[in-house]
C-alpha cells in the first residue's frame, strides 16, 4: 500500500524531475517490500525482551 503523501509526492516529482522520480519510486517499492521483515523483526525483540524481566 502507497500512502496518498508517497503516492502525491512521486506524482509531482515525476513531472518536475522524471529522473530523481524514478530513484524515488526504486527506494519506495524496496521499502514496501521489506516492510513486513522489520516489523516482524521488532515484533520478535519485543517479545525477547518481554520475557526477560
Amino acid at each position: 500500500m502507497v500512502t496518498t503523501k508517497h503516492k502525491d509526492c512521486t506524482e509531482r516529482l515525476l513531472q518536475i524531475n522524471p529522473a530523481l522520480a524514478a530513484e524515488a519510486r526504486k527506494i519506495l517499492d524496496l521499502n514496501k517490500s521489506e516492510r513486513h521483515i522489520r516489523g516482524g523483526l521488532a515484533t520478535r525483540e519485543k517479545y525477547l525482551h518481554m520475557g526477560q524481566s
